[in-house]
């Protein structure tokens, strides 16, 4: 029993100096982080605007015509190679 009594009171004791604190409350609270500096630097900045036509017409253009010389050689080789397969059958008929 003086075992319970004496974990009683140290619980207690732990609980209400869990309570105490040394910080004055009137003061106002005021968190100071590292974004502040920089929030400040960029009040004069103006918002930034998007440039969707110009870069979007040039960018799809330039693709368009890559894809298209891409798969006009590819269909050029497919021909070479094919030729290629019929000669070499035609000289293994002939042997």
């Amino acid at each position: 029993m003086k075992k319970f009594a004496l974990i009683a009171a140290a619980a207690g004791a732990f609980a209400l100096a869990g309570c105490g604190s040394a910080d004055d409350a009137s003061e106002d609270a005021m968190a100071d982080t590292v974004e502040m500096p920089a929030d400040e630097a960029m009040a004069d900045a103006p918002d930034p605007v998007a440039d969707t036509a110009s870069d979007a017409a040039t960018e799809a253009a330039a693709t368009e015509g890559a894809v298209n010389a891409t798969a006009q050689e590819a269909g050029d080789a497919a021909v070479d190679a094919a030729a290629e397969a019929e000669a070499a059958a035609k000289a293994a008929e002939a042997q």
